[in-house]
Formats: C-alpha cells, sequence, structure tokens
C-alpha cells in the first residue's frame, strides 16, 4: 500500500524549506493556493506506476504549480524525498546546492518524465542549459 503526503504535510514542508533553507529575506510560507495542493496529491494517488512514477509527480506537481508564495522548489524537492522515504524506497538524489539547477529545468519542463526518474532513482539528469 502507497503513503502519500496530505496537504497539510506539504505546507508544513513549506514553511521547513524556508527556515532551513534561506535564499531571500523576502520568503514568505504563504499558501496561495491549496486546490493546486490537493491537485497534486490526487493527481500522484491516481497515476499508474511505480512509487518513482508517482514521485517524479509529486517533485513535478509542486514545483511547476507555484502554490507557495516561496519555496515552491525546495518544498517539492523535501516531499519528495519524504513520499520515497514513506515508501521505504531511496532517494538518489544528494542534499546538494547544484539541484537547484535541475528544479528549475524540472520547473521549465526541460526534462522529460523518464529523466526526472532517473535522477530521483540515482542521481544522475543531464546538466539544465537554458
Amino acid at each position: 500500500m502507497v503513503v502519500y503526503p496530505s496537504v497539510d504535510k506539504i505546507v508544513e514542508f513549506n514553511l521547513l524549506a524556508l527556515s532551513v533553507i534561506k535564499v531571500k529575506k523576502s520568503d514568505s510560507a504563504y499558501v496561495l493556493s491549496r486546490a493546486k495542493l490537493e491537485a497534486v496529491v490526487d493527481a500522484c494517488k491516481s497515476h499508474k506506476g511505480d512509487v518513482f512514477d508517482k514521485a517524479v509527480v509529486v517533485l513535478k506537481g509542486l514545483t511547476q504549480a507555484h502554490a507557495f508564495a516561496s519555496g515552491n522548489r525546495r518544498t517539492a524537492f523535501i516531499a519528495t524525498k519524504f513520499f520515497l522515504v514513506m515508501n521505504n524506497q531511496r532517494f538518489g538524489v544528494g542534499d546538494n546546492p547544484e539541484n537547484a539547477r535541475v528544479l528549475l529545468g524540472v520547473r521549465e519542463n526541460y526534462y522529460s518524465d523518464e529523466e526526472i526518474k532517473e535522477w530521483i532513482k540515482n542521481g544522475k539528469i543531464r546538466k539544465f542549459k537554458r
């Protein structure tokens, strides 16, 4: 049985991300759209495939939905890691600041779902170029 994050848990991750990973003074822990968060969780639940396919939905969905005023990519990273760990899987991406560029590529649809899945599983992905 797959364990899914709740909307409230994702909101907690946003607060955590903004308190631990400071980027800008103006970072604000404010939910812009709970409905977008619910849509990401629902999409994850209904997505066919294994837990890594569902993790791609979480990562892409939270990164692209822009449901928070600040920290969307940081929150997506933490929520994806939580999702995999809660489902007894390993998150293959290290806590490296360079991953911010990859998440920018995820937000901009630079990567395919298969590339993102490979990154989540093994930490390997081609360099993001604009």
